[in-house]
């Protein structure tokens, strides 16, 4: 009988540098950058904060989206797994990371965060939404406007939130 295994890592944090975008010699795209994330906690009554950072690791589409998407200081939520790798130096010495490889990536910085893109105009692993311009009503003059019946309400105006979800 074998034994389940599970490797999974969540992280919500700031970026702290814009990715690095690369290709393999295959011509695979990978990205890497790196996010902090923190914590606060009291000991001996005294309040105290701890920061910890990650190195990430995308491929392929996503690792493009996060290339385009991404910049210093932005709050992300990441989805992957853990991987620690091993590799010679040019030394001649053993070296070894441990890092995030993302599957997911959510931008949770408010819209236009100096990108110019919004989290509404791209769907991670699809192309770009392109959004329709809303048409403008033909504007008739002010004595030919159409107006409600005694017994109907005037035509409410739809409210639309800023919220980026």
């Amino acid at each position: 009988m074998a034994s389940r295994s599970w490797n999974r890592v969540e992280l919500i944090g700031n970026l702290t540098r814009d990715p690095e975008l690369r290709y393999t010699p295959n011509g695979a795209a990978v990205v890497t950058f790196g996010i902090a994330t923190n914590r606060t906690y009291v000991t001996e009554g005294e309040r105290k904060e701890e920061v910890d950072f990650h190195k990430l690791v995308a491929w392929n589409k996503l690792a493009e989206l996060c290339n385009q998407l991404l910049k210093k200081g932005m709050r992300v939520f990441v989805s992957g797994r853990l991987q620690t790798r091993s590799w010679e130096g040019q030394d001649g010495q053993q070296r070894q990371t441990t890092e995030i490889v993302i599957e997911d990536m959510i931008i949770l910085s408010p819209k236009n965060n100096g990108t110019g893109t919004t989290p509404e105009d791209v769907d991670v692993g699809h192309a770009p939404i392109e959004k329709e311009e809303p048409k403008e009503k033909e504007s008739k003059a002010p004595e030919e406007k159409e107006k409600p019946a005694p017994d109907e309400k005037a035509p409410q105006e739809e409210v639309k939130d800023d919220l980026p979800f």
